[in-house]
């Protein structure tokens, strides 16, 4: 079967490209000498993470518990919750562990510690001022390190790592966040503890990881364009697409329309902050081969608008209806969660498998 047969909008995942970005990664954690703990919320599903997963401890990140109830049926034991504990979530986290799921939590204020009892937990750091977190030179800390029960370590996400202009920034980025859980763990006195930093971007772009003990990725598997506008990886290296079809045209306006609006695409436009603004993505043949200056310009919720970034008809190529196009995603986990299912080619337009994924909380 070719992606020619597929009905769309559908998600076209080439297995060269992401087996290629997940052995750059696991050879640069290799020399840096840390554990890669993947974060499965990007690809969602056990075949990526597989793959992801050989040739490192066997842990894996999550955000959702209805991930963790997934990757744990499909037998994977060691899983860190990454997203703070909140009340109504406990007799999910105990249901997992009694069923023999080595599931750590992760909290960054006393309220958590009053509920969670004896969970494992890290503490959450703010290494950026970007989301959540403790600070780690906070005069609060050390009080809540005594609060948990059972703190298995720190952790924190360089966030702000997405908003840098050059690797150079990235590097740099990467040297607070290390810093960050660093301090903080000598604070809590934690001297054979979990150290746990992640972001892709960080994660590619360290100088050093001294006192970090794993790192915490997931959109290096498939790349995106976010990535691609911050130099972490190529256009080439973008595994993730979305297959659509023309369905008409206004010539006036330079404009294609496909089958594909923002609920195959997603709203997220990360690039508009970035020097090139991809729309809501970019556009190759079928082939994934990228027509010059043609993006997503806007979306509809069945309906996307190809037309040229210039703005200018005469520059669109000709697209007549029932052709085909693969749509470069600007952030590759919520596209993905659009979708029910990858289409797995490899460098062609044959489908060798289908991968599900799972979806929900």
């Amino acid at each position: 079967m070719n992606i020619e047969n597929l009905e769309t909008p559908a998600l076209v995942l080439d297995a060269s490209i992401m087996e290629a970005n997940i052995a750059r990664l696991r050879e640069r954690m290799g020399k840096l000498g840390v554990a890669l703990r993947p974060h499965v919320k990007t690809a969602k599903c056990i075949e990526v993470a597989k793959r992801c997963l050989e040739g490192q401890p066997g842990g894996i990140t999550v955000s959702t518990l209805a991930e963790a109830e997934y990757f744990a049926a499909q037998g994977v034991r060691d899983i860190l919750y990454a997203v703070g504990i909140a009340p109504n979530k406990l007799e999910h986290v105990k249901d997992l562990r009694r069923r023999g799921v080595d599931l750590a939590v992760v909290l960054d204020n006393l309220e958590q510690t009053n509920f969670i009892g004896d969970l494992p937990a890290l503490i959450e750091i703010d290494c950026d001022n970007h989301r959540s977190g403790a600070k780690p030179d906070g005069r609060g800390l050390p009080e809540l390190g005594r609060a948990v029960k059972n703190l298995r370590g720190v952790m924190t996400h360089a966030g702000s790592s997405y908003n840098c202009r050059s690797t150079e920034a990235i590097a740099e980025v990467a040297e607070m966040e290390r810093r960050a859980v660093v301090t903080a763990a000598q604070r809590l006195g934690l001297n054979a503890a979990t150290v746990s930093v992640g972001s892709t971007p960080t994660a590619h772009f360290a100088r050093s990881l001294e006192g970090v003990t794993e790192v915490r990725a997931g959109v290096y598997v498939f790349f995106d364009l976010v990535m691609a506008g911050i130099s972490v990886c190529r256009i080439e290296d973008i595994a993730l697409s979305v297959l659509a079809t023309v369905i008409g045209h206004q010539p006036d306006k330079g404009w294609a329309i496909t089958d594909a609006g923002w609920m195959a695409m997603s709203r997220d436009r990360g690039t508009a902050a970035q020097a090139l603004d991809q729309g809501y993505g970019l556009v190759c043949d079928a082939d994934a081969r990228p027509l010059d200056g043609v993006i997503v310009s806007d979306a509809n919720q069945e309906h996307g608008i190809l037309s040229h970034r210039s703005g200018e008809a005469a520059r669109m190529p000709k697209l007549p209806v029932g052709t085909m196009v693969r749509i470069l995603p600007n952030h590759a986990c919520a596209t993905g969660a659009q979708h029910k299912a990858y289409h797995v080619v490899r460098g062609s337009r044959r489908i060798e498998a289908r991968w599900e994924r799972i979806g929900g909380w």
